[in-house]
């Protein structure tokens, strides 16, 4: 019985359901202005904003994000009572703290709306955006140029500007020499600016700001400050470019035992060095040449310690692909050296030259293997080291470049062979992530990985996709329900009888022509069906687990399994057993929905 809420029985009052009595405590509480609810509500609200990072101020003690200067809350045109952080709450807001400072009188959140956009301050994001595009379109256009796409710099400047102007720089010719990874991410990553392409597609010697201002003089002040800043910046990068290229990057190769990997897990180097000989065992299955992989390997890592990477961490490895070509080194391995951490997520270009595949697949697989070793796996929300991510570069690596590569093989020999079983399951949780965002069914996902004993990604998915097709069909509809009356009566009798029945009917006690035929069937089926699946001519196996499809209706339409004769009812028990041992070779269709 639940709590009463302090009502004694009487209190209650009987309701009739479904033939049954039963008491029900009505309890009435009277509700509160909405502005008073609103009071609580604001409040915890306020407290509950979870900043990534967050300050004090004065004496208070609450955290914000900046110092708190004014609450505006309205309901019906009445200020709710509140107060956060020693501010009362009031029915005044402020426009752009340049072009309109003064407080302004709001009366509803339309007047706000239409108040704010008169002083200076676009409300929506959604606004903010367009005109941002709008701007610098039409600039780009002016000049002949276009605006190189950027969504991430685009959201992140559209949220930092309340009246955006975009305005058109220029870039000293002297540093267009510089690599264009370097020119655009000092441009972004530094300033927040838009790069600019010419027609052919290279990098124009112009950029664009967005300023959050409206400049008697159109701009051009704001403009100079910014080309000045911009120069200071990109003469860093273009020392750091100089410097960098009077040493190869073999010779750098050295300092990476000063850069820690993982406490438990050794110093960069021994990392580079565990990388060089597995990109020489990936070397046959990728298609690579073993040596190339091996040098890509050993010099993927370097350009770490440069100083432009020092100075720009967003070029790492890209820049590592201009100095191996300044050093002379063939283009496969620099392609490599740049391409290595590729994919980074699910929308990132795959790498599909074999060295580089090789060098990425090295990289990723001996992160995770030593973590695992070290037992630092994902749990729940938390991968601090990105395995998930590595796990899904893997995934797509193999798949996207149809590699055969049995993944318990190169755990081992990646010196994981304790975890490798560990690590498999993994992927396995990987893979069926991977294909349900690109739409496969999860159940089919779950009956091929029900098999069990399946590291060949490529084989996996053969499989998965001759079982979609073939549970589309009529025979595999059919074959399906089969499978699902088979199991259930077979899962009745065995809580029935307390054991289990496994293994092969003894024919010698069919009593029906029904017996046989099945029985026949499921030995020839079922056994070109596993050889077929073993040749991976998967379609076919399917092809032959549909010839199962007349016995068993006939089984099932005039065979009794649950008879008299004891010995009889558990040898056909046993032939259900068999039906379902033989599908299984192909997929758990149990797994399987509808």
């Amino acid at each position: 019985m639940g709590s009463l809420g302090g009502l004694s029985i009487d209190d209650c009052e009987q309701r009739e359901i479904k033939g049954k009595t039963f008491y029900f405590a009505v309890i009435e509480k009277k509700g509160l202005p909405t502005t008073d609810v609103l009071t609580s509500v604001l409040e915890a609200a306020f407290d509950g904003l979870p900043w990534p990072k967050s300050m004090r101020w004065g004496k208070g003690t609450k955290r914000w994000v900046r110092p708190l200067h004014n609450i505006l809350a309205l309901f019906n045109g009445e200020v709710v009572n509140v107060t956060y952080a020693n501010v009362e709450a009031n029915g005044l807001t402020f426009g752009h703290r340049f072009l309109n400072p003064d407080a302004i009188t709001v009366a509803d959140f339309a007047d706000y709306k239409t108040k704010l956009n008169d002083a200076h301050v676009m409300l929506d994001a959604a606004d903010r955006r367009a005109s941002i595009l709008e701007q610098s379109e039409k600039l780009a256009a002016d000049a002949g140029l276009s605006v190189k796409p950027d969504e991430g710099l685009l959201q992140e400047v559209t949220g930092l500007v309340e009246w955006p102007v975009v305005l058109l720089g220029n870039i000293d010719e002297s540093f267009m020499e510089l690599p264009p990874e370097v020119l655009t991410d000092t441009m972004k990553v530094h300033q927040k600016y838009f790069s600019l392409l010419k027609a052919d597609g290279s990098l124009s010697a112009n950029f664009m700001t967005v300023a959050n201002q409206v400049a008697t003089d159109g701009g051009k002040a704001i403009t100079l400050g910014n080309e000045r800043v911009l120069r200071a910046r990109l003469s860093d990068a273009k020392f750091f470019w100089d410097q960098d290229r009077k040493s190869t990057l073999r010779s750098r190769c050295r300092k990476l035992k000063d850069i820690v990997f993982h406490a438990k897990l050794g110093s960069l180097a021994e990392k580079v060095l565990r990388m060089e000989q597995l990109a020489g065992t990936l070397a046959d299955a990728t298609g690579a040449d073993k040596a190339q992989a091996q040098m890509a390997a050993h010099l993927c890592k370097c350009d770490l310690v440069t100083g432009m990477v020092t100075e720009i961490p967003e070029v790492q490895g890209v820049i590592g692909r201009y100095y191996a070509l300044n050093d002379g080194l063939d283009l496969a391995i620099a392609n490599a050296i740049s391409e290595h951490y590729s994919p980074v997520g699910p929308n990132d270009v795959c790498p599909t030259a074999p060295v580089s595949v090789a060098v990425s697949l090295a990289d990723k697989i001996d992160t995770l293997v030593g973590f695992w070793l070290i037992d630092e796996k994902p749990t729940g929300s938390k991968d601090p080291f990105a395995l998930r991510r590595a796990a899904l570069g893997v995934i797509r690596l193999i798949i996207e470049n149809k590699l055969r590569i049995k993944l318990l093989d190169v755990f081992n020999k990646a010196g994981g062979e304790t975890i490798a079983a560990d690590l498999l399951a993994f992927f396995a949780d990987r893979l069926k992530v991977h294909l349900k965002s690109e739409g496969v069914r999860h159940d089919l996902i779950d009956a091929v990985f029900a098999v069990g004993g399946e590291d060949d990604l490529v084989r996996l998915l053969a499989r998965g996709e001759a079982l979609s097709a073939f549970v589309g069909s009529d025979d595999g509809g059919n074959l399906l329900a089969a499978h699902k009356r088979a199991a259930n009566i077979l899962r009745i009798e065995q809580k029935k009888d307390g054991m289990t029945y496994s293994g092969t009917a003894d024919e010698a006690l069919f009593e029906q022509d029904e017996e046989h035929a099945l029985f026949a069937a499921l030995n020839g089926a079922g056994g070109e069906g596993q050889a077929l699946a073993q040749s991976e001519k998967f379609e076919d196996a399917m092809v032959a687990l549909a010839e199962l499809r007349g016995p068993l209706d006939n089984f099932f339409e005039d065979v009794m399994v649950n008879v008299d004769d004891k010995k009889v009812r558990n040898n056909r028990l046993l032939l259900l057993s068999q039906i379902l041992m033989v599908m299984g070779e192909i997929a758990d269709f149990s797994k399987i929905e509808g």
